[in-house]
């Protein structure tokens, strides 16, 4: 196996739903991407896999297997390669390698699902919080790249940044204090910050960590209620945006949507109802429901008018996360949506997102 390679936009754009991301948020997912090997014969994932990683296949030809059994081929540079390899978790079959080798990439699903959800609900309505940034919008997707934000309902991510106040800061200001109560929840625009934490045998502080652009600190008491176990300080001039508490709790919590089994939801097709699909149209066009509406979550707010708010609304997508944004988005103006609650990973559709190669 050799070291893995930095991985270019230009192929990252080959795929789907990759090639509708803009370019920034690619850049991100293209920083933490790399371009790898896999001999013949070696094993990409196994079947009952859960691990959250999405796989597109580059080069070479991986077979898929169930059971011990082939039921599908996919071969690099196909139709079938621009989407991920069998993304379904669990996955419900094993890939392994059938040419020489084959290159492939790996992507963080949860960092995906959630540059997706940013980069389709509008990230102009958040377009003030960037004036003045050391590096633009960078440290927004930096954010978005964190552990902690992956949290955030999808429906609350453009309330976060909106509801963020700007703070400017000198070398040596005390951000927090060890000990004081919990007020705010932090992100770093620019500058950097050193973390330290008092102890009875140290009284000026053991360093902890230093901070930088993209890296956020304090929820830990927020959540508790406990007071701050650590005190951070700017080493340098910098920008800070924070979150008060109240805004913080209030929008870790998922707001009011209506989610429905599969099961449920085709009874309200049968009954009248229509599937909305907010994916992007190269992945509604890989497989879709039968008579399934496609709007992008992106154009939700621009097709309003072509949606007839009679008509009950069972909002789909990969896992729900889009699609929960989008039912937010549609609840608000007045429209009877539901959340197909897993999304189309947890129905018998999911069949061909994993092997539709067969055939290659």
């Amino acid at each position: 196996m050799t070291e893995p390679a930095p991985v270019e936009l230009t192929l990252l754009r080959t795929f789907s739903p990759l090639d509708g991301l803009k370019s920034e948020n690619l850049r991100a997912l293209a920083r933490k991407t790399t371009l790898r090997d896999l001999g013949q014969g070696r094993t990409l994932f196994k079947e009952g896999d859960t691990d959250k990683r999405t796989y597109y296949l580059v080069s070479g030809t991986v077979d898929l297997l169930s059971e011990g059994h082939i039921v599908g081929t996919v071969k690099g540079g196909t139709p079938d390669a621009k989407h991920p390899l069998a993304p379904v978790l669990p996955r419900r079959c094993t890939a392994r390698v059938a040419s020489d080798h084959i290159e492939y990439v790996s992507i963080d699903s949860d960092l995906l699902d959630v540059l997706l959800t940013w980069d389709q609900t509008g990230t102009y309505e958040v377009g003030e919080l960037q004036a003045g940034g050391a590096a633009g919008d960078d440290w927004m997707t930096l954010l978005l790249q964190s552990r902690a934000f992956h949290k955030v309902p999808p429906a609350n991510l453009q309330a976060v940044f909106i509801r963020m106040q700007r703070v400017n800061l000198s070398a040596g200001d005390v951000v927090i204090r060890q000990g004081d109560e919990g007020d705010y929840f932090y992100a770093i625009v620019s500058g950097r910050c050193l973390v330290t934490r008092e102890t009875p045998l140290n009284r000026d502080g053991i360093k902890l960590a230093e901070l930088g652009m993209g890296d956020t600190f304090g929820e830990e008491s927020l959540i508790s209620g406990a007071r701050r176990n650590a005190t951070v300080t700017m080493t340098t001039d910098g920008v800070l945006m924070r979150l008060g508490k109240d805004d913080f709790n209030t929008l870790l919590n998922e707001p009011m949507l209506h989610w429905v089994g599969y099961e449920d939801a085709k009874g309200m097709i049968a009954g009248g109802g229509r599937w909305l699909d907010v994916r992007l149209p190269s992945e509604f066009e890989h497989c879709h429901f039968e008579h399934a509406i496609n709007v992008p979550l992106y154009f939700v707010r621009l097709k309003l008018k072509t949606l007839d708010p009679s008509v009950p609304y069972v909002v789909c997508c990969d896992n729900g996360r889009r699609s929960s944004a989008a039912a937010y988005i549609l609840g608000e103006r007045g429209f009877d949506t539901y959340v197909l609650r897993g999304g189309i990973a947890e129905t018998d559709l999911a069949e061909a997102l994993n092997a539709s190669s067969s055939r290659g």
